[in-house]
């Protein structure tokens, strides 16, 4: 099928989305070769390989280096290092948790580079468990046939690689750091091309309110946008910022209606808000059991690797048995396993914080919104449809995830699609030209009141179980959230806006594809349907519309740079 011939979508949700975001101009510049936007594994992961290809590059984050969703990471890296195991057998695994929306070759430029990436990450300082005869340690998660996962202190793997790659930056004196900024929107030169972001940095160190970093090309690696839900496993900076400035800039984003839940959340109780405590599926990979309330495991009849299955059928089994019992949680049953204190040392703690020891008692867990599968659509250069930007990380769709990401493999793509996007700067880099005039569209703000009811909605429409009719009433919602305020504009504002383009941009999504397909689950349409192997390809229009488009898998987003 042709770009020409691909069906076209009209999401008419009321008041436009604003194209830019209402801010100040900019009092303050500063200048780089490269503006990298986030602070995890794949920002950090860029900056070094541009640094490495003699590019100055400057890091801006949203709140300190170490507070986006890497650290948070337990499970661990996916790799094939197991001389058992084959890439083959990997791409496979990720292809099945896909269902049939990876882009092979995304998926086997993940898998032959990703042991190598690996080994270069323990270069740059990161250090995993191994054992007794310096052979690193490897154990199991969620949809994987055989153990591959590499992890660092039992259960703090991000927390290891952020210490590592932090270290490695800060020891750069060509890596300027700039934190506690937000970004706000793209800048562009005369010929149309990135050459920057606007950014509001919040009274921390010597630049105050907003200004522009001057670059000649912008790689987003912002994040997830977890927090467009009421509970989330993702840190409070993740407000999908990346991709809605990516949608005002004109990039394209697919695959927004694939939000992975996380089978098991720790719960805090009926009115918990905002991040909540991942309990990882490692402990399931040692052997973890999930049991409803009458003790009774109920995953071995769902599916044959029972609580090893993919995320979204735990998730869905999990939901079920809610549904059924009138409950908001189940109950992870880790008491059998041995050393469970020394191998999962972090959510031991933090199961006693919330009063709950799962050395001796049932842990209570619910499916919390994780990850984000789709993002800005790129080529496997990590180039958008946008001259001159570039995005890494769970902000991308590479084409990787599908419908459903495998675990591990996101920490994974952040290091191969790093390392891509460090050759493609190395050696596609323009000579900068002049800047464009003024942006002339027309900028807004949304109400920051309208947090609150919008994460409600999401969570309620358009969460783990969709519906036809919730989703309809989901957005009607939304459009009513949309009315441009006048306030004076602010993080706040800026974040509720961003919120509010992507919860547009994913119930849009959600509500076209008529069909159940790994983490998109629609009640009304409970089976996976022949003929929606398509990904749904989501642009702002000049009025701040939503339009979604089909593309059909295979077929790459059309990067004419």
């Amino acid at each position: 099928m042709t770009r020409a011939a691909e069906m076209a979508i009209s999401a008419d949700l009321g008041t436009g989305l604003p194209l830019r975001l209402r801010a100040p101009a900019p009092g303050w510049e500063l200048t780089a070769d490269v503006c990298v936007v986030g602070s995890g594994v794949a920002g950090l992961c860029v900056a070094l390989h541009a640094r490495a290809a003699g590019l100055s590059v400057a890091v801006v984050t949203k709140v300190e280096v170490d507070d986006g969703s890497t650290r948070w990471a337990q499970g661990g890296i996916a790799a094939v290092l197991d001389p058992a195991d084959t890439p083959a057998a990997h791409a496979r695994d990720t292809e099945v948790a896909g269902v049939g929306l990876c882009d092979t070759d995304a998926v086997q430029a993940l898998v032959t580079e990703g042991p190598e990436r690996l080994h270069q990450l323990i270069s740059w300082g990161a250090a995993f468990d191994r054992g007794p005869t310096g052979r690193l340690l490897l154990t199991r998660e969620g949809g994987h046939s055989t153990n591959r996962i590499v992890h660092a202190g039992g259960d703090a793997t991000g927390a290891e690689v952020q210490r590592a790659l932090r270290d490695a930056v800060a020891a750069d004196p060509g890596v300027t750091l700039v934190e506690h900024a937000m970004v706000l929107d793209l800048l562009r030169d005369a010929d149309g091309r990135a050459a920057g972001v606007t950014l509001h940095v919040l009274g921390e160190g010597s630049a105050d309110g907003v200004g522009a970093v001057r670059a000649r090309a912008v790689v987003l690696a912002t994040g997830g946008m977890g927090q467009v839900y009421a509970a989330t496993t993702n840190p409070g900076v993740s407000t999908g910022d990346g991709v809605a400035l990516g949608l005002r800039a004109g990039a394209v984003a697919t695959d927004l209606e694939f939000v992975q839940f996380h089978p098991t959340a720790l719960y805090l109780g009926p009115d918990a808000r905002g991040q909540q405590p991942l309990v990882s599926e490692a402990l399931r990979g040692e052997g973890a059991v999930l049991r409803d309330g009458a003790g009774e495991r109920f995953m071995p009849g769902v599916h044959p690797l029972a609580e090893l299955a993919p995320r979204d059928v735990v998730a869905k089994a999990i939901t079920r048995v809610q549904l059924r019992d009138g409950v908001d949680h189940v109950w992870l049953d880790a008491r059998g396993l041995p050393g469970l204190a020394e191998r999962f040392p972090t959510i031991v703690a933090r199961c006693r914080e919330a009063g709950i020891d799962p050395v001796t008692e049932l842990v209570p867990v619910t499916p919390a919104a994780h990850y984000a599968s789709g993002g800005l659509a790129t080529d496997l250069a990590g180039r958008t449809t946008v001259p001159g930007l570039y995005a890494c990380g769970e902000v991308a769709c590479t084409g990787v995830h599908g419908a459903n990401r495998l675990a591990s493999n996101s920490l994974l793509e952040g290091l191969v699609f790093a390392g891509r996007i460090g050759a493609a700067l190395a050696r596609e880099l323009p000579v900068p030209a002049p800047a464009a005039p003024a942006d002339q569209r027309p900028a807004g703000l949304v109400d920051v009141a309208a947090r609150a009811p919008l994460t409600t909605a999401m969570s309620a429409r358009v969460g783990a179980l969709r519906s036809g009719p919730g989703l309809a009433e989901a957005a009607g919602q939304l459009a009513a959230l949309g009315e441009w305020t006048t306030a004076v504009p602010g993080v706040p504002g800026w974040e509720t806006t961003d919120l509010l383009t992507v919860a547009t941009a994913i119930t849009a999504a959600a509500a076209a594809r008529e069909e159940t397909r790994g983490c998109h689950w629609r009640e009304d349409h409970p089976e996976a349907v022949e003929g929606w192997e398509v990904h749904l390809d989501v642009q702002l229009a000049d009025d701040g519309q939503v339009r979604l488009t089909r593309r059909p898998v295979g077929t790459s987003v059309t990067v004419t740079w």
